[in-house]
């Protein structure tokens, strides 16, 4: 059997896809950027600069977090 076929069968029926969760262990205020940092394989300390960054330079890190705070669902 092909083995993108293979690949496609596994992504589709839902099996081993990670999933977006705020973090329950790796947290300072809501668990954002830690979930952000544990979905990516990424420090979340560099996803917190980044935010950082954003909020200083264009002003939509608050509000992105907020949003982000109440739509990523907590870590089970």
């Amino acid at each position: 059997m092909n083995k993108n076929y293979k690949m496609f069968k596994k992504k589709k029926s839902g099996k081993g896809m990670k999933k977006l969760y705020r973090s329950s262990s790796n947290r300072i205020i809501g668990g954002v950027c830690g979930g952000i940092g544990e979905y990516f394989g990424v420090d979340p300390t560099l996803i917190r600069l980044i935010w950082v960054f954003f909020t200083f330079v264009g002003g939509s890190g608050i509000l992105a977090y907020i949003i982000c705070w109440i739509i990523i669902p907590e870590e089970p």
